[in-house]
């Protein structure tokens, strides 16, 4: 329900100067709505009282990493949860780590690593809060083997709209457990969460990475590997047509066992997981994106996902080893959204049975090129069913895939993602 004035503008219960635009990482999507900044759970639960009187709805928002509209609230009222950032409590005995909503994921992996614990889920970028994380329920290169985020959730604290803050595990109060993780906060506010976190012997990875000419190809290895890999990850080539269609390049990390990694006290020290600062140490990572820039269309694009094929043809079958942070936050490499323009991205990410994916993601990637309208980045991952009530795990593959927006194909790209979910 609105409430407006005569004049049609904002209602008068709320401050004109709490108005923000808020925009989605992406940069595809804003929206205008009223911000807080809550230090607490008593400034919390003020809040959803000032929703009640004023009869506004409440979204919450913390790292703002969405690709999408999820944190958007338009003419409502939008909590930020950045300033509840403590880490309230942390066991290095058995890796259980409790912390606000507001924490990153670069907290807790620099808090704990140097006791031999890492995040048991990680996304693409560390900037990324454990109440958004919890909230969406998010998925890392090792869904299939260990689920997504919420399976590492030991319990935590909702703040109910009445005020109420309830514990939830899955042994208490476990229906709400299973609803609001995942459940995009509309359940509440988690205001702490206990994550229970994996035992790692060293800071370093052993990486393999290949390449795979088709998507069968592609489809083969992953299934040949799913049991002897700690993570897999494969890149597509969204150009590429014909029989070479789905060609991929594909990273598979192992994680060291005890006494692997001669040197582990250095490895898990945090200078060891710096991300470079600059390519070849001269290009500062700040302004990569602007000599991309020039490529980030459908014809440049085709030349970059031919040419990072044949680089990685190059090392094909290499092996190395690798910093965890090196290996999971490629978004931190560089500014991914920025080369995409004013207009900015969206991601479209199917989720298919393992039985009916390489179909699926063969037609999919078919449409997309006879429709002129090719991803820029595709992603694919191996996922498995959750027990949360409102899920996308499942036995199967999903797809992530990065659309360019333009004020030219805007339009067009909303019609592709009406056909891609025919498909799907």
């Amino acid at each position: 329900m609105q409430n407006q004035t005569q004049n049609g503008r904002f209602s008068p219960h709320l401050p004109n100067q709490r108005l923000e635009k808020l925009t989605a990482w992406g940069r595809a999507s804003s929206s205008v709505a009223y911000v807080y900044r809550p230090g607490n759970t008593e400034q919390l639960a003020e809040l959803f009282e000032l929703a009640r009187q004023t009869r506004r709805t409440v979204g919450f928002r913390a790292g703002g990493n969405s690709y999408g509209d999820a944190p958007a609230n338009s003419e409502n009222i939008v909590v930020s949860l950045a300033r509840m950032n403590r880490i309230l409590d942390w066991n290095p005995e058995n890796g259980r780590l409790r912390v606000e909503p507001g924490v990153t994921l670069q907290r807790v992996w620099e808090y704990t690593l140097g006791d031999g614990w890492w995040p048991a889920i990680c996304t693409g970028t560390m900037k990324t809060t454990m109440g958004g994380c919890a909230a969406m329920n998010t998925h890392g290169k090792n869904a299939w083997k260990v689920g997504h985020f919420g399976d590492h959730v030991y319990e935590f604290d909702l703040m109910l709209p009445s005020g109420e803050i309830i514990t939830c595990s899955r042994q208490q109060n476990s229906d709400l457990f299973h609803a609001a993780i995942g459940g995009f906060g509309m359940l509440g506010c988690f205001t702490s969460l206990t994550l229970q976190l994996k035992r790692v012997y060293s800071g370093l990875l052993h990486v393999e990475a290949l390449t795979r000419p088709t998507l069968h190809d592609t489809f083969t290895y992953f299934d040949e590997h799913l049991h002897d890999s700690d993570y897999l990850v494969g890149w597509l080539d969204a150009f590429a047509t014909g029989s070479q269609l789905g060609r991929s390049e594909l990273h598979r990390g192992v994680l060291l066992a005890p006494g692997d990694d001669p040197a582990p006290e250095q490895t898990l020290r945090l200078e060891s997981q710096r991300l470079p600062d600059a390519i070849m140490g001269i290009i500062p990572n700040s302004v990569i994106w602007r000599f991309q820039r020039p490529f980030w269309n459908n014809l440049g694009m085709r030349f970059v996902n031919l040419g990072k094929y044949r680089a990685a043809k190059l090392r094909d079958g290499s092996s190395y080893r690798q910093p965890h942070a090196l290996f999971h936050f490629l978004l931190d490499h560089f500014d991914w959204d920025k080369p995409f323009g004013p207009g900015g991205l969206i991601q479209y990410q199917p989720f298919i049975p393992a039985a009916n994916a390489e179909a699926a993601f063969s037609e999919i990637l078919r449409l997309c090129q006879r429709r002129g309208l090719p991803n820029y980045l595709s992603v694919l991952k191996r996922h498995r069913p959750d027990d949360f009530l409102i899920s996308y795990g499942m036995d199967g593959y999903s797809m992530a895939m990065d659309f360019r927006l333009t004020s030219g194909n805007r339009e067009d790209v909303v019609k592709l993602t009406r056909e891609l979910d025919e498909i799907v």
